[in-house]
């Protein structure tokens, strides 16, 4: 596995995959805040990623590819180690439940102390997901 870093965002991928990368293009008259990024790394000792940043439109491909790599794995548990995510809109909770859909029997995501948003918006919409497991702590 190897990480590489492009601009404000970076994404884990295995030797022989493609990295996945998001643009963002400066409006023509300079105007713009901060552009939302995000960082993800291999953890170590376990299988998952800890991610940094924000899940947005600019970074949600790269949030899509981690998902997709994960359901690809065979381990029964993928951590998502969510820390030093600020911030995950909607359809970045909505990814992560697709994800967790596609996992099969007894496999989930675990993920670690996930941003206030986050977790509103799967006790919402998801409510008892098998496929994830929130840990706050």
């Amino acid at each position: 596995m190897s990480l590489f870093r492009a601009g404000t965002s970076a994404v884990v991928h295995k030797r022989g995959e493609r990295g996945l990368n998001t643009q963002y293009r400066v409006p023509a008259d300079g105007s713009c805040g901060p552009v939302p990024g995000l960082s993800v790394f291999p953890l170590s000792g376990r299988q998952g990623v800890r991610a940094a940043g924000e899940v947005v439109l600019t970074t949600r491909a790269i949030w899509e590819g981690v998902l997709e790599q994960a359901v690809r794995e065979d381990e029964d548990v993928y951590y998502l180690e969510l820390s030093e995510v600020t911030f995950v809109d909607v359809a970045g909770a909505g990814a992560l439940a697709t994800a967790a859909g596609q996992l099969g029997d007894g496999r989930r995501f675990v993920v670690r102390q996930p941003p206030p948003a986050l977790r509103r918006t799967l006790d919402l919409l998801w409510p008892g997901h098998t496929g994830i497991e929130v840990s706050v702590s």
